[in-house]
């Protein structure tokens, strides 16, 4: 699959769950039947050792093996983003020259963490990384997580190295993403599902989403829904989502924790999550599939008012 130029790592992405076994160990065949599942049902890309991928509590071996196993089981036909941040420069460079051997497409990479680097040595970290591989670099923009921005300012430096290629953008900041889309090359990426459609309205090249775990085809139906110039159509199945997006987003709990916690309802693998997370409880858990089954009452291809033109 060979995304568009607007899309270099696809339109509607997955930030895929990592699958563990019962016993908390890696489960590569897991991995593999839920990434072709995505795939399947309408992902063009899937972000590995993410966030969701709970990349905190696996370790380097598993990060690699993961790729591996992954890029087997969907071959080329979506993108792969391997999640290498950490907060020391070293170790994410070593990350990402092992993503680059085990057959990754594109790196995504958070500001450092923790030690709060000022900007200037924020940009370094960066162009060190971008300059380990051949690999484009997506910078991770999420300070919710990691305790800094990386200002707009410095993005707008980063765009002129030629292997940063795109953004994930968790910063709520809306006015930046505008302005940085309108100034510079970059592929934008909604990193908050409820921000999907709302900035791909305004030229970004699609979503690195959560809830896509669950609801791959629901996810990508928005974004069909707005490329056929059907407005309404993409606001009403928007709508439709919100519900799942609060109740595995918005909630108290990780994104990871409610992902998995539905996911084997849906006969999916996931397995637990490594602590320090806990797992979801019965209620959280019985919620979760009742806004499941509301949003899946009807198929993305035939509910909802049509309406086109822009």
């Amino acid at each position: 699959m060979t995304p568009p130029p607007s899309a270099p790592l696809g339109r509607t992405l997955c930030a895929m769950i990592t699958p563990f076994t019962p016993a908390g160990a890696l489960d590569l065949d897991g991995a593999q039947r839920l990434a072709d599942h995505l795939v399947t049902e309408g992902c063009d890309g899937l972000v590995l050792s993410g966030t969701t991928g709970e990349s905190p509590t696996t370790t380097d071996a598993e990060k690699s093996s993961l790729v591996r196993a992954v890029r087997e089981a969907i071959g080329t036909r979506a993108t792969i983003v391997a999640g290498i941040g950490t907060p020391d420069t070293a170790h994410t460079t070593h990350l990402a020259r092992e993503a680059e051997k085990s057959g990754a497409d594109a790196l995504l990479a958070v500001a450092p963490y923790y030690s709060r680097p000022p900007q200037d040595a924020i940009e370094a970290h960066f162009l060190t990384v971008a300059d380990a591989t051949a690999l484009p670099l997506v910078l991770y923009d999420i300070p919710s997580r990691t305790g800094v921005r990386i200002e707009p300012a410095t993005i707008l430096r980063l765009a002129d190295h030629p292997r940063v290629t795109a953004v994930k953008d968790c910063s709520y900041d809306f006015l930046a993403a505008q302005k940085l889309m309108s100034r510079t090359d970059l592929a934008y990426y909604a990193g908050c599902d409820e921000h999907n459609l709302a900035l791909y309205s305004v030229g970004a090249a699609g979503c690195v989403s959560t809830v896509a775990n669950v609801a791959p085809a629901h996810i990508r139906a928005v974004l069909d829904a707005y490329d056929a110039g059907d407005t309404r159509r993409a606001t009403h199945l928007q709508h439709r989502l919100t519900p799942l997006i609060e109740a595995m987003m918005a909630k108290g709990l990780p994104g990871t924790v409610t992902a998995k916690a539905l996911l084997p309802t849906l006969g999916l693998p996931a397995g637990p999550v490594r602590p320090p997370l806990q797992p979801a409880d019965r209620a959280t858990t019985a919620g979760l599939e009742a806004e499941y089954g509301n949003l899946t009452a009807a198929r993305p291809t035939t509910e909802g008012p049509r309406h086109m033109g822009t």
